[in-house]
């Protein structure tokens, strides 16, 4: 007489196989959107940090910074100047985080400025672009044609 054998057909391993693929194609795209919901969060928090660092940079030295490097970290053992005050993280200076490219653009005399935040790569990175000046107001874009001055403020 045969021993009944345990253990699993290859039937019941494919249909296992089967219901995991299911349910990966289902959250993968759920997972990406979150993904980039987080990089636009991201942009916009590193953007409020960018006018926060500016006017507390023209308070210091009379006039808003020539680039992002100005505002970034000193060098080991030497004090905060107007060359790099200290006031943004050495990754956000060097003007990319979280899948996002940050522009800086001063205005005439250093009395004024302009930063642009524009995904590094639109499908997967981010989709909306970001835009703020002196203001401190910032401009959301969302159809991919750049923001700018006349952007919608997010609320």
């Amino acid at each position: 007489m045969r021993k009944r054998e345990k253990g699993f057909s290859l039937i019941e391993l494919l249909i296992v196989v089967a219901i995991i693929l299911i349910i990966a194609a289902i959250a993968i795209p759920n997972l990406l959107r979150s993904k980039i919901a987080a990089n636009q969060a991201s942009a916009v928090g590193s953007l409020r940090t960018l006018n926060t660092s500016c006017i507390a940079f023209s308070t210091s030295y009379g006039q808003f910074p020539t680039a992002l490097t100005n505002l970034g970290p000193v060098a080991s053992g030497a004090t905060a100047s107007s060359t790099s005050a200290d006031l943004i993280d050495s990754v956000l200076s060097a003007g990319t985080k979280s899948g996002y490219t940050f522009v800086f653009t001063a205005g005439s005399s250093n009395q004024s400025y302009t930063i642009t935040a524009t995904p590094i790569t639109a499908a997967t990175t981010g989709q909306n672009m970001y835009f703020t000046d002196q203001s401190g107001v910032i401009r959301v874009d969302t159809s991919g044609s750049g923001a700018g001055a006349s952007s919608t403020p997010i609320g």
